[in-house]
């Protein structure tokens, strides 16, 4: 973590440490963390309900594709954020244990507290609103890793390669830990680029606001998905 001002005395910051760990294991421990991102003279905030670990050995990588400039932030530290287009919009992923191993944000729920209230939420809203112009619901204001890079302002450019800033961007612990969590299969990997692994994390609370529900209509526990309780 660069170093700088911390945002205020009871904030903390998740430390490059904690992004040193296996892609799944971060995969899930970043559930329930915030992300804050200091936009004009608010902090934005959103909590991680979804994620995907992604790693160098599998097909469904970028870093399956190999090194290249565009992709470093993969192959560098745990704790680098590694950030690019998909689908027009901007995604967002940091770096994990290991050379080209990381975790995509899939989605988040928007996050009010004394530090990120009211007027900053107004803001993720302006960022994104809906098709028609107007303010976009809460639930579906973070619903995707593009979603949610636009509802808190996060762009390639800024962030790409960087590592998290205490006084600009981090992802805090407010000390929230999902009592369940679903495991399931990751969207959009192609047919045959490894795309039955169980790489994907969901807080079971929140699955009904993340990017697809796992547990929707037609899915089946313990074929589709697995929920697990944490610390089992």
């Amino acid at each position: 973590m660069q170093q700088g001002v911390t945002a205020w005395p009871e904030a903390r910051p998740l430390p490059d440490s904690f992004f040193d760990r296996d892609a799944q294991v971060l995969a899930r421990e970043l559930l329930g963390k915030v992300i804050r991102h200091r936009h004009g003279p608010y902090w934005l905030a959103a909590r991680i309900i979804e994620t995907e670990a992604y790693y160098a050995s599998e097909k469904g990588s970028h870093a399956s594709l190999g090194y290249t400039e565009k992709r470093k932030a993969l192959f560098l530290d745990g704790g680098h954020i590694y950030m690019y287009y998909a689908r027009g919009g901007d995604s967002l992923n940091f770096s994990a244990q290991g050379p080209g191993n990381a975790v995509l944000i899939k989605s988040a729920y928007p996050w009010l507290d004394g530090y990120s209230d009211a007027n900053a939420l107004t803001q993720m809203q302006l960022n994104n609103p809906d098709a028609s112009g107007q303010p976009r619901a809460l639930e579906r204001l973070c619903a995707g890793q593009t979603l949610l890079c636009r509802a808190l302002g996060l762009k390639v450019p800024d962030w790409d390669a960087q590592r998290f800033d205490p006084a600009q961007l981090f992802v805090d612990d407010v000390g929230i830990i999902p009592t369940h969590i679903i495991q399931a299969t990751r969207l959009g990997i192609p047919i045959g680029r490894d795309e039955h692994l169980l790489y994907r994390f969901v807080d079971a609370d929140y699955a009904r606001h993340c990017t697809r529900n796992p547990m929707r209509r037609g899915q089946v526990e313990g074929i589709d998905y697995f929920i697990e309780t944490k610390g089992n």
